[in-house]
């Protein structure tokens, strides 16, 4: 097979596939094929959802440790950061210190405090708290893009977890918010 022909081959299967880069254009008779744009991450977006990931494994980390206070500080601190770096350090505080959310950012960030003055399991159950109320607009999304994975949606649809997840997965954050 010569190296056009495997070129082509590629350039068929590429535009056959439900997420494929290529997009076909119809015209004259003919059809032309051109890259689409993909979304670029910055350095700092990498960096950021590392921060992030080392974040969420130091606080579970912490929790699985009976709330070891030092691990559930540095879960913290890089779960911050690593948002911060991802959305970029304006649209962090934009997102904190909208007016709707301020009481949710008062537990998040008063948890957080708690669990840096030593009570780690009374600080954890108030940064959840204020966790939920922020993210809780999430939520919707998230549900729906774990159901379209094989083994979780699966899970997400067994009778008990089903109605925990339809409840979680209800797109009415907007009415509560008073």
């Amino acid at each position: 097979m010569t190296s056009v022909t495997a070129l082509f081959t590629v350039v068929l299967l590429l535009s056959k596939s439900r997420f494929s880069p290529l997009k076909r254009h119809r015209g004259e008779g003919k059809l032309a094929y051109t890259t689409v744009k993909m979304m670029q991450i910055t350095d700092f977006q990498k960096i950021g959802v590392g921060l992030a990931g080392f974040g969420v494994a130091f606080l579970f980390l912490g929790v699985l440790f009976f709330f070891d206070k030092g691990l559930l500080a540095i879960g913290n601190i890089l779960f911050i950061c690593g948002l911060a770096f991802v959305i970029g350090l304006e649209r962090t505080v934009k997102f904190f210190f909208q007016k709707h959310k301020l009481k949710a950012t008062g537990f998040f960030i008063g948890g957080i405090t708690i669990v840096l003055i030593g009570w780690p399991v009374i600080g954890m159950c108030v940064e959840m708290y204020g966790f939920f109320l922020l993210f809780s607009g999430f939520f919707p999304v998230v549900i729906n893009f774990l159901r379209r994975v094989p083994v979780l949606g699966s899970l997400l649809s067994l009778p008990g977890i089903r109605s925990i997840a339809d409840k979680l997965g209800e797109s009415n954050s907007m009415n509560n918010m008073a």
